[in-house]
């Protein structure tokens, strides 16, 4: 059973799609672009239900639009060249601050449990960590397929978007000291 407001599938599935084509597996093969995937898919998850933790958050969403990839484009150095209408489509439900979080989880292990035990405590998810153990717990496989992905010095650039607003979110659930420790790492980046 989920319990992701539905509303927020195509931000999810457009903002992991992002983060995989903005930071490919270095080896070759459907099975590691897979394993990229998935980990974006969990922290795009984590994250989004974060940033819109209700229906009415959601439903609001739905309404304004969550952004699009053109500055996540220019900030990443990612150039798209005229896509056709199909790349369009997927990419205006592009969530900017969704995947700076994302990236933030994704090259912060600390960081990524505080943000799922915060999330476990709103939604009383005792599962959830198990449910992302691709974030929380990457194996040999999936660090290797990821290299790119949770490489810090790589995602900087999107990950410091909006890193202070997941930070000052975190802090402000129970037990926060984690997120007092991240904002102080990365304030000696």
């Amino acid at each position: 059973m989920s319990i992701m407001p539905v509303d927020l599938a195509p931000v999810v599935a457009a903002t992991a799609r992002w983060l995989s084509h903005a930071y490919p597996s270095p080896w070759p093969g459907a099975f590691s672009a897979a394993l990229v995937e998935l980990q974006a898919r969990q922290a795009v998850t984590v994250a989004a239900w974060l940033r819109y933790p209700t229906a009415i958050d959601a439903e609001l969403l739905t309404i304004a639009g969550p952004g699009g990839a053109d500055r996540l484009d220019w900030v990443g150095g990612l150039t798209v060249d005229s896509p056709p209408d199909t790349e369009l489509a997927w990419r205006a439900w592009v969530d900017e601050v969704v995947a700076s979080w994302a990236a933030n989880l994704l090259t912060d292990p600390l960081l990524s449990a505080h943000a799922v035990a915060a999330l476990a405590r709103r939604t009383s998810g005792a599962g959830l960590p198990t449910r992302f153990r691709r974030l929380l717990d990457p194996d040999e496989q999936d660090r290797r397929a990821s290299a790119l992905l949770r490489h810090p010095d790589l995602v900087e650039p999107v990950a410091d978007l909006h890193r202070v607003g997941l930070l000052d979110m975190l802090s402000e659930s129970p037990h926060a000291a984690p997120a007092a420790d991240a904002a102080t790492r990365a304030a000696g980046h």
